[in-house]
């Protein structure tokens, strides 16, 4: 059986149609996408960002106080500051929207969890998912 070439032409508006994204809608997320890259974040602002709004609190064992994951923060700190996928990008280094990417690289390939089944399913239906939501509106607060 031969193979035939077929020539294929990438068209991002059918792409669109076909997943069911309209124009408007990925032009509104572009937007924003682009806002939070131009939004430059000191590293003072970034650790900031993640103790009050990104980080999963943990309770003390036997003890009603909860503080939030240090070791988490640490891990989405060094993310955010180089260690994480394209966080060497102009677009990431040092923005808002390096800050956004960390948190969500950390909820979907770095955060503990049972099996990779169950970072799936939090990271798209449970606590990472609301995780990555509140890192969101977080950083989208840095550029309101």
């Amino acid at each position: 059986m031969a193979l035939r070439n077929i020539a294929t032409r990438f068209d991002p508006h059918t792409i669109k149609q076909q997943l069911g994204i309209t124009v408007s809608r990925w032009d509104d997320f572009m937007y924003l996408m682009r806002t939070l890259a131009e939004r430059k974040v000191q590293s003072k602002e970034a650790l900031g960002f993640l103790w009050t709004y990104c980080v999963t609190p943990a309770r003390m064992p036997l003890s009603p106080i909860v503080l939030p994951n240090k070791r988490a923060i640490e891990k989405v700190q060094s993310l955010y500051e180089g260690k994480g996928r394209g966080a060497d990008l102009l677009s990431a280094r040092g923005t808002a929207w390096g800050l956004l990417n960390a948190v969500t690289e950390y909820v979907d390939h770095e955060r503990r969890a049972r099996s990779s089944e169950y970072r799936l399913d939090s990271a798209w239906f449970g606590q990472g998912a609301a995780l990555k939501q509140k890192a969101l509106n977080a950083a989208l607060q840095l550029v309101a």
